[in-house]
């Protein structure tokens, strides 16, 4: 089973004082970039894999979709979804994705946020979503950039001038790692990007636009703390689809 750190009540705690958690989709600095690449949701059925509070599952329905699935591992991040919901047309469900089972051909966009670098055995979890989307259907992530998960130790090095730089020791041996963010022992999962790449050809997906994110100028400008974020990309945004 995935690591359920998000019902770690430290964790949960700490996480609900990020901007993404308090400003939702507004709140996540990546958000204008994937909005430039989401499809037509106007009548079209949707999964958010790994919802947390829930805001695409909303902003979903407010674009059109027909009606939207989130699911999630962390019973937590569920009840806060539920609390900030009236909709009868979004569900809200507890899955652990390692064990993920969609109804075939069922969803014309699958959606995940910053959720898969948890996931150990990604090859089936791929298998499951396009198995799960209709011919033509949409499949788009963020994860954490591996060249971010690459090191055993995650932290910038500064040297005497003050220049951060990221280490990428490790990059080519994937796996697991763990991280002390808002809590300890945090497991992620390490892969290439090229990894993330071919798993997704191997399962048939057409990959038509990969994004190693990083802030706008306007974005520094409104908020300075990003300005690190131009020394290595924290994570990346990927679209594919199923061919019609």
């Amino acid at each position: 089973m995935t690591q359920n750190i998000y019902d770690n009540q430290t964790f949960f705690d700490g996480y609900a004082q990020l901007s993404r958690s308090v400003d939702g989709l507004d709140g996540a600095p990546e958000w204008p970039a994937i909005r430039r690449i989401l499809p037509d949701l106007q009548g079209k059925k949707v999964v958010d894999l790994g919802c947390g509070y829930g805001w695409f599952c909303r902003s979903a329905r407010e674009q059109g979709a027909a009606s939207v699935l989130g699911l999630d591992v962390s019973e937590k991040m569920l009840a806060r979804a539920r609390d900030m919901t009236q909709d009868d047309g979004i569900e809200y469900r507890r899955q652990d994705l390692a064990q993920l089972r969609l109804p075939p051909a069922g969803y014309q966009l699958a959606y995940s946020s910053l959720t898969l670098h948890y996931i150990e055995d990604l090859a089936r979890l791929f298998a499951e979503i396009y198995r799960g989307l209709t011919a033509g259907g949409q499949f788009i992530f963020t994860a954490e950039h591996p060249i971010y998960t690459a090191p055993k130790q995650q932290g910038w090095l500064v040297d005497e001038n003050g220049q951060k730089s990221w280490p990428i020791n490790g990059y080519q041996r994937e796996g697991l790692r763990v991280s002390n963010w808002l809590t300890d022992g945090v497991i992620k999962q390490h892969r290439t990007l090229g990894s993330y790449i071919n798993l997704l050809v191997q399962q048939g997906f057409v990959i038509s636009h990969l994004n190693e994110w990083g802030p706008t100028a306007q974005q520094i400008a409104a908020t300075p703390a990003l300005d690190e974020e131009q020394e290595r990309p924290m994570i990346f945004i990927l679209a594919a689809h199923k061919p019609a």
